[in-house]
């Protein structure tokens, strides 16, 4: 239902003529938003099995914590070791991974800098095709599912909060539980996207000559996204630096044909 709102609201912005020129340049982002929202209708584990217990074994040989208790992941390490400042700006790292790269556009459109506005949106898109594509080649579940449902997959299994519930817990404010309550896709741990967003937004702030300062808080912000998803359970340090690959390669493949396509119209 979600999509079918998206794509209502980019025709009507588009049908009129003062939002026209502004939603056009937004076009990434309506993709975006309709293309997640539709993956209730197709979920992935249909396409290919899920992998549960294979990532989470390839995880704890790879980057293991030895305790007294045996091998731990770092998602099971953390949610025994963690404390109240980890988590508070854990979670308010979170919120950043989708509203500051589109603030970023925003900032880039209306400071009138639309050409780096509609290049970082649709770099943004492509970043995403490439991740989405990931999902489906590979549904993987995140180390909270391994750490409370066990190996076997059980379908439709709902969102989990999993380490950003202690964030909502010292806030009082049902902000995670309400985001993850309306996961449209709990079986895509592979690559994190989280991992990838503010890498991409961090790469076009430099691309784009924008204030060190503000390039330094972007990649800031993207560190500690990469700390938060292994802190919270939500992801497998394999996972982000999937995610790493998938923001250098999405950014890579989409200048290459930004460029083409310059050359082409003689610029």
């Amino acid at each position: 239902m979600d999509c079918l709102l998206i794509a209502v609201l980019f025709a009507v912005l588009a049908a009129i003529k003062p939002t026209r020129k502004f939603t056009l340049y937004m076009a990434p982002w309506f993709l975006f938003g309709f293309i997640y929202s539709s993956f209730n209708f197709y979920p992935n584990y249909e396409f290919h099995s899920i992998d549960v217990r294979g990532l989470y074994e390839a995880e704890k040989s790879l980057f293991g914590i030895t305790t007294a208790a045996g091998k731990m992941i770092p998602g099971e390490w953390f949610a025994i070791h963690h404390c109240a400042v980890a988590d508070f700006m854990a979670g308010c790292f979170y919120l950043c991974w989708v509203p500051v790269p589109i603030i970023f556009t925003l900032y880039l459109y209306f400071s009138n800098h639309q050409e780096w506005a509609t290049r970082f949106a649709w770099a943004f898109l492509t970043v995403n095709i490439i991740g989405f594509i990931g999902y489906y080649v590979h549904p993987a579940a995140p180390p909270w599912y391994a750490m409370n449902y066990g190996f076997t997959p059980v379908l439709h299994t709902p969102g989990n909060v999993a380490g950003l519930g202690r964030f909502d817990a010292l806030t009082g404010i049902s902000i995670f539980h309400g985001i993850y309550g309306k996961n449209a896709n709990v079986f895509a741990a592979v690559p994190s996207l989280h991992a990838a967003y503010l890498l991409v937004t961090t790469f076009y702030s430099v691309m784009s000559h924008r204030k060190w300062y503000v390039s330094c808080l972007f990649a800031f912000i993207c560190v500690g996204i990469w700390f938060t998803a292994v802190y919270t359970g939500h992801h497998y340090v394999i996972d982000v630096l999937l995610g790493i690959v998938t923001a250098i390669v999405g950014t890579m493949v989409f200048e290459l044909i930004w460029r083409k396509l310059l050359m082409r119209n003689g610029h």
